[in-house]
């Protein structure tokens, strides 16, 4: 159904104040008049009683593209969908009633431009159709240990076939090298058995997983839903067509060079928690040098400002690590006498019940120091020196061995054989410490690849328990991707979204662009004439590729720059009136357009000046935004969008970053129209900005007013 031969209903709200702020039947009149809307209802409250009026239309009356103004798009998305329509929201609760006066002119300007934008909004949008030719619901596991076999075992219990590679001739992981675990059960005072034999005997037996030991995969294609795998075994290659890929390869121990300070290379009895791991598991511990029985332990934290590369791989682990092991050396040995030497000493949770029995053990003694220096005694053993401790001056150590308590690297995606099909590189792209993790805080277990999820110490340093959390978890991940795949649907952030790009490739210059800026590999080129085309269920919808096309040739069913256009054109521009400045929101969906509903729902006062449209991310802007903005009449461009880097991540990656970029073309914009740089500002917005937000608003709207009105207004 094309745009023209939609029947569009426009619903006016006057509930929860916006009656007693707006003249409601003004709004109607735009729409029925002005707009020549054939279907205008007004309710007080159309998210109750009411909704059936609209529900009719829909059913009875042939309404094919609902436009509700009310509140905000954010909430009541389950009371306002119907099937058969598309529905576009105009929040003139939250961003009209609830943040500005009552009964002033500028406040009902708001409002009907805000109704006009939605109507335009509305008329331009197609009702998306999803891509639905991807099905397979199998799961791919790579990794055989703790994290990969609790992966295994949740997608099968939960009805899904599974395929578990494991490149070893057997399962368990690093586990099966490990003597104890720490405890996970209560009371969380002593060492447990691993366990990992009873996750791997149940992953072999169950009749829903195939396992694939001594072997490697060697290529992974395709897109959620159609992953197309090749698995090599024994010189042999095997396909496989998957729907989604748990990446849980595991760790290896940190390389030591870095800790050579501490002795590590230097003498013989100095040795990794590894190491040390390996003599416990052997039954017996003893110095390297010369076999005998240890008399005296040290054991390092290697946590001190000079130590960084070692932290980064460590988290709280290594501290329990050194726990278990203080625990394993007395056990074995009564009279053994242990140091524990730490700048900070993390046992998280139930884990504070094991530290404090290692602190009621009388051969364990803590203390927080800094290591100065690790050297051989004239007579044998070893010397630690220590510096900065509670003790009050320097402290002399004389030790038979020294443990270091080196972290746990994540294995390679590339060297564990991923290789990803992917014109974007055949590895997972890594966080700055290098694990394959997710770019955003909240939403654990998504890798910046689509349908690929990571878990256990691949993704983060973790003990056993919380990996067998975490393969679960990223299972439950992966059928979630299966089932959206399956009807075209987005993954995170934006759940359920149906739309994918488009492209006019008659225009296309094959600059390739696109292909590059894509945060998730969804673009990709053909080897022969270098065009470009999606990937469809590797599409997260961001609208990244829309930004980054020069000549506007990329667009979505329900967003395109031509949509964000029409919207900017039908705002009134006041002449003649200084006081009255137009200016141009363009505000990120997932946190800046928040915070300002937050802003608004705390009856915090927002300029009327402004005009804002959601975006989708702030890397789905293009600098013809901004040229119509501006060749309309706006006095301003404000472009609110999430803070870059790893201390706040956007939800797509590097939109943020990405603009940054672009405001050159923006700059360039402006300098073009002989407009004053300051006209347009980025402004970063966290969520829980939203009590400073209005604040920062009204400068920008301060700033405008002193450099004047735009010369282009009325042309």
């Amino acid at each position: 159904m094309s745009a023209l031969d939609r029947k569009l209903g426009v619903y006016v709200c006057s509930g929860c104040g916006i009656g007693e702020c707006l003249d409601k039947d003004r709004l109607a009149q735009i729409a029925r008049e002005e707009q020549q809307i054939p279907v205008v209802r007004n309710s007080t409250a159309f998210c109750l009683e009411d909704v059936r009026l609209i529900r009719e239309d829909v059913e009875k009356d042939g309404v094919s593209a609902v436009v509700i103004a009310a509140c905000s798009p954010r909430v009541n998305t389950d009371v306002f969908a119907f099937p058969g329509a598309t529905v576009e929201r105009v929040n003139i609760r939250e961003q009209v009633a609830w943040s500005h006066p009552p009964g002033q002119e500028e406040t009902q300007s708001l409002a009907n431009d805000y109704l006009r934008m939605g109507i335009v909004r509305a008329q331009k949008l197609r009702p998306p159709q999803p891509f639905t030719e991807a099905n397979e619901r199998t799961v791919l596991v790579v990794g055989g240990g703790t994290a990969g076999l609790s992966a295994a075992l949740g997608a099968a219990h939960a009805g899904s076939k599974v395929i578990l590679v494991e490149k070893e001739p057997h399962l368990g992981g690093f586990a099966s090298r490990l003597a104890k675990q720490y405890p996970k059960h209560p009371p969380y005072r002593d060492l447990e058995d691993v366990g990992v034999g009873a996750l791997a005997s149940e992953a072999v037996s169950h009749p829903g997983i195939e396992v694939l030991t001594s072997c490697q995969v060697e290529s992974i294609g395709g897109q959620p839903g159609k992953f197309e795998v090749s698995v090599r075994r024994n010189g042999d290659v095997h396909a496989a067509t998957v729907g989604a890929i748990v990446w849980a390869t595991g760790w290896r121990p940190f390389d030591p060079a870095p800790l050579e300070r501490y002795g590590f290379g230097k003498y013989r009895d100095v040795v990794t928690n590894v190491m040390l791991e390996e003599m416990a598991r052997a039954g017996k511990i003893t110095c390297p040098s010369d076999g005998r029985e240890v008399k005296t332990v040290a054991i390092l934290q290697c946590d001190g400002a000079e130590d960084e590369a070692n932290i980064k791989l460590s988290a709280h682990v290594t501290c329990l690590v050194s726990l278990k092991h203080a625990a394993y050396i007395r056990s074995l040995n009564p009279e053994t006498c242990v140091y524990v030497i730490y700048r900070d000493m993390q046992a998280p949770g139930q884990y504070e019940y094991f530290y404090k029995k290692a602190q009621e053990d009388p051969g364990v003694l803590f203390t927080s120091a800094r290591v100065a220096a690790v050297s051989e005694e004239a007579a044998g053993g070893l010397a630690v020196e220590l510096e900065d401790s509670p003790l009050g001056g320097p402290v002399r150590l004389q030790v038979d061995l020294v443990v270091l308590a080196a972290g746990m690297e994540p294995v390679p995606s590339e060297s564990e054989g991923l290789h990803l099909q992917y014109l974007q590189g055949k590895g997972l792209p890594l966080s700055r410490y290098g694990f394959a993790d997710s770019n955003f805080l909240c939403v654990p277990y998504e890798t910046r690849r689509t349908g690929v999820y990571s878990a256990g110490c691949v993704r983060k340093p973790m003990d056993l328990a919380a990996a067998a959390l975490d393969g679960a978890a990223a299972a439950l991940k992966a059928l979630q991707s299966v089932e959206k795949s399956s009807a075209g649907a987005a993954v995170h952030p934006r759940v359920g979204d149906l739309s994918y790009p488009s492209f006019f490739l008659q225009n296309c210059t094959m600059c390739g662009r696109c292909s590059q800026e894509c945060p998730f590999g969804a673009i990709e080129l053909t080897p022969e004439k270098n065009t470009p085309f999606v990937v469809t269920n590797r599409c997260r919808r961001c609208g990244t590729c829309m930004g980054a096309c020069p000549v506007q040739i990329i667009s979505f069913d329900d967003y395109s720059v031509d949509m964000v256009a029409s919207m900017i054109k039908a705002v009134e521009i006041p002449e003649g009136d200084e006081e009255k400045p137009r200016i141009l929101v363009l505000a990120c969906e997932n946190d800046a357009y928040p915070a300002l509903d937050m802003a608004a729902i705390n009856r915090q006062a927002l300029p009327a000046s402004l005009r804002i449209i959601p975006v989708r991310c702030l890397g789905s802007v293009n600098a013809i935004m901004a040229a119509d903005a501006f060749s309309r009449g706006f006095d301003g461009l404000l472009l609110l969008g999430c803070k870059p880097g790893d201390d706040y991540q956007c939800h797509f990656i590097k939109g943020s970053e990405l603009l940054a970029t672009r405001m050159d073309n923006v700059r360039e914009t402006l300098s073009r129209l002989m407009l004053e740089p300051e006209r347009a500002q980025v402004m970063e917005v966290a969520i829980s900005d939203f009590d400073s937000l209005p604040a920062r608003l009204a400068q920008f709207v301060d700033v405008i007013k002193g450099v004047g009105p735009n010369p282009m207004k009325g042309f």
